[in-house]
């Protein structure tokens, strides 16, 4: 079936949010993106708070995150609730996204995944740590999120808001999360540096198992860690451009 572009003003015609075409446009793209780059499969979201109301976020419907069109974008308010559901199922993890963006107005998109490469770190006392420059934003730890503190036994999802609240309070002020044998959560001052630290996130814990395995690692140091983050955002934007290039329309 012959594939066509679509224009910015057809995606805004098409999609049920109010959101800017650009935000929706790259929201799709970041979708898109997560899956081309091994970090999203079936599972795991990509939310973006609103550009006009900040106590909204935008987010897909529940669908693999490889075939999200705008037409299955959802506004929902900071309790996650839809605006406008429309009989559309909806990702039982959607706390996750309007609990973080409640307590963190520099939080402007969240990740949620389940990269294999991540995993290791939240179930051992191995501390997930940058040993190369674009893992910077890791200088200061990932905490991990112990869902058996918050709600005692459960099925590992964070279904509720209260959950949500809970690994908010884990994530504190740090760019990312590990979630004991579950995942991690990652957010960011937009789309693509948000979408860049997912990436690299799970590229940093490959390296980190496969260095630890050769011997002693040389991390990066605090102060290296925090210069080689205030050019965080000028590389992810520069990554961005060609990871939208590349994903799949």
């Amino acid at each position: 079936m012959k594939r066509t572009m679509v224009s910015k003003q057809s995606v805004k015609r098409r999609s049920s949010v109010s959101g800017a075409p650009q935000l929706i446009e790259d929201l799709v793209a970041a979708n898109r993106i997560l899956a081309a780059q091994g970090v999203l499969d079936g599972f795991g979201h990509v939310s973006v708070r609103h550009d006009r109301h900040p106590a909204r976020y935008i987010m897909s419907r529940a669908r693999a995150p490889e075939l999200v069109t705008a037409d299955d974008l959802m506004e929902y308010d900071l309790d996650s609730n839809p605006r406008d559901a429309r009989g559309r199922s909806m990702y039982l993890e959607r706390f996750i996204h309007g609990e973080i963006y409640k307590v963190r107005p520099d939080v402007n998109a969240v990740v949620h995944h389940h990269s294999p490469s991540v995993i290791p770190f939240g179930v051992t006392p191995m501390p997930l740590r940058p040993l190369y420059h674009v893992s910077a934003f890791l200088g200061d730890g990932a905490p991990v999120f112990e869902i058996r503190n918050a709600g005692g036994m459960t099925d590992m999802l964070v279904r509720t808001p209260a959950l949500g609240r809970a690994l908010a309070q884990s994530l504190g002020g740090k760019p990312a999360a590990l979630m004991r044998g579950h995942g991690a959560v990652v957010v960011g001052p937009s789309l693509p540096v948000t979408v860049g630290r997912s990436i690299y996130m799970a590229i940093n814990a490959t390296l980190q198992a496969q260095a630890m395995a050769l011997g002693n690692v040389a991390y990066l140091d605090l102060e290296e860690a925090r210069l080689a983050g205030t050019h965080e955002a000028m590389g992810f934007e520069r990554s961005w451009e060609l990871w939208k290039r590349k994903a799949p329309k």
